[in-house]
């Protein structure tokens, strides 16, 4: 299921985005201020963003050209109510990949942010990332902030399937079921001590944790709030 980041100052237009995304089976996170959608999306774990060029503060040029240099490559249309061409050129230029003007049908929207999600699927995987957090899946060797780690087999099973759902509350019997292969016994404690020993190795002292712990629910790996 794609993820989206909808960068949009107007909580009205913003709301008519993420439903109409929501209708074609993706899910989407909403920042309405510049600052903060260049901090969501400097995470890294988006499928792609929308972004207002007319932002309040730091404008839509100016986080899309701090993405790219920061190296974030995430797909990003623009949606702005300046349609000159010049505008229109601007933003591409500062790393835009589409451009879509105001007012705009919905179904148009979604249908450009179909078609960059497969211009921008990759032919193989071979990475996962989720902060500083990365695994390799040729080489099987996961690294936190560029240093690897030690990870036993089952250790690397079950980081590699908290990463590919990142953001995502997994319960117990989900993990169990895709991690061990079998039916989740309830009175086990399994994957409460493997997830102690990862979080050992990955949220070492110093670091944001990553591992978060849902109580009554399960758990959810994802960037530091």
């Amino acid at each position: 299921m794609p993820r989206i980041l909808v960068i949009e100052d107007d909580e009205v237009t913003a709301r008519e985005i993420v439903t109409e995304l929501a209708a074609h089976g993706m899910v989407a996170d909403w920042a309405a201020t510049g600052c903060a959608g260049l901090e969501y999306a400097s995470a890294g774990t988006y499928d792609l963003i929308t972004l207002d060029r007319m932002l309040p503060g730091m404008s839509g040029i100016d986080v899309i050209t701090a993405l790219r240099e920061r190296r974030v490559e995430t797909p990003v249309l623009m949606i702005s109510a300046l349609s000159e061409v010049d505008e229109r050129v601007r933003g591409l230029r500062a790393g835009g990949d589409d451009y879509l003007t105001k007012p705009f049908a919905p179904d148009e929207m979604a249908a450009r942010v179909e078609v960059l999600l497969r211009r921008h699927q990759p032919q193989a995987e071979n990475r996962l990332r989720v902060a500083d957090l990365e695994l390799d899946l040729v080489r099987h060797v996961a690294y936190r902030g560029g240093q690897p780690l030690s990870l036993l087999p089952t250790e690397y099973r079950l980081l590699e399937f908290l990463m590919r759902n990142s953001g995502q509350v997994l319960s117990r019997t989900m993990i169990f079921e895709h991690v061990w292969g079998f039916h989740f016994d309830p009175g086990t404690n399994v994957i409460d001590v493997h997830i102690g020993r990862l979080r050992r190795k990955i949220d070492v002292a110093g670091l944001p944790a990553l591992i978060r712990t849902v109580r009554g629910s399960g758990y959810r790996l994802a960037p530091a709030d």
